[in-house]
């Protein structure tokens, strides 16, 4: 992953389901972390369990002060529709167009599959990244442990 521990992460603007409009990162900046979830695809397996596992948690992350944030290439209307059908609340987020530009800004774009990998980025409140962590490939999920660890280097 090209951005890393202690760097600011970088600022983006994208709409999808779950915002008024857009959600600006930079707008979360002294009032709460965030916890970039990026992920392949809409409408999977892998990717649905994950982001279940993180609606079915979310009040360990509200408790900690930590906006979750989840993000993919799919268009923000099956960003919506895939929200609404699996009752997530937090930020689902279209990297549609262009394509993947948040994605690659981060380091986690896929060239040969158009897609993000699955890349976390637990951000401060000062808008600096504070922990990073990825999964070994496209079939194995994140640990729920690794952002139990990341949310502990904010206490």
């Amino acid at each position: 992953m090209a951005t890393g521990t202690g760097q600011e992460a970088p600022d983006f603007e994208l709409g999808g389901a779950n915002v008024d409009g857009k959600l600006k990162l930079s707008s979360l900046r002294g009032h709460k972390a965030a916890a970039i979830v990026f992920y392949p695809f809409t409408f999977t397996g892998v990717c649905h369990g994950e982001l279940c596992a993180l609606r079915d948690d979310i009040g360990d992350f509200e408790a900690a002060g930590v906006q979750v944030i989840a993000i993919s290439c799919d268009s923000p209307f099956a960003q919506q529709r895939w929200a609404e059908a699996e009752g997530y609340t937090f930020p689902v987020l279209s990297d549609f167009w262009p394509h993947g530009e948040v994605s690659r800004s981060y380091g986690v774009f896929n060239e040969d599959l158009g897609a993000a990998m699955r890349g976390t980025f637990l951000v401060g409140k000062d808008g600096t990244i504070v922990d990073v962590f990825e999964s070994a490939d496209l079939r194995t999920p994140r640990d729920k442990a690794r952002y139990d660890d990341a949310i502990a280097t904010l206490s």
